[in-house]
């Protein structure tokens, strides 16, 4: 799976996509595939505050537990609901239709820090 070179990612494996002031934040096809199968999501509640580098959430899979890092920080503002009955979406399509939370964005040049698609490929190729 090709990664999506308009997001910006982190190399705990979280993806961003920035449109103005909200981020739409998920986990990678690499994190996934690493994962295995998932069986459970935990998400922040709506309204939760997060900072850059902060543990947003847990992605539970057949294999591991593993912490979801803010990419970038700012205040929730939607979660992927969806994902409660229907965690495998993560599998099937992380860079769609399996995203985590929306963030609405206290400091968009913190997206500058991250990686881009490019770069993470790289990063990936040398695990």
């Amino acid at each position: 799976m090709g990664y999506p070179a308009e997001y910006r990612y982190t190399k705990e494996h979280e993806w961003v996509d920035l449109d103005g002031t909200r981020a739409k934040v998920g986990i990678t096809d690499h994190a996934q595939s690493e994962l295995g199968d998932v069986v459970f999501v935990e998400l922040p509640a709506v309204g939760t505050t997060v900072n850059q580098g902060d543990t947003l959430g847990t992605v539970e899979s057949v294999k591991a537990v593993s912490d979801v890092f803010a990419p970038i920080g700012g205040k929730v503002v939607e979660v992927n609901s969806e994902l409660e009955s229907s965690p495998e979406t993560i599998n099937t399509d992380p860079h769609g239709a399996g995203w985590l939370v929306m963030i609405e964005v206290s400091d968009p040049s913190q997206v500058d820090s991250l990686l881009d698609s490019a770069a993470y490929e790289r990063i990936i190729a040398e695990e």
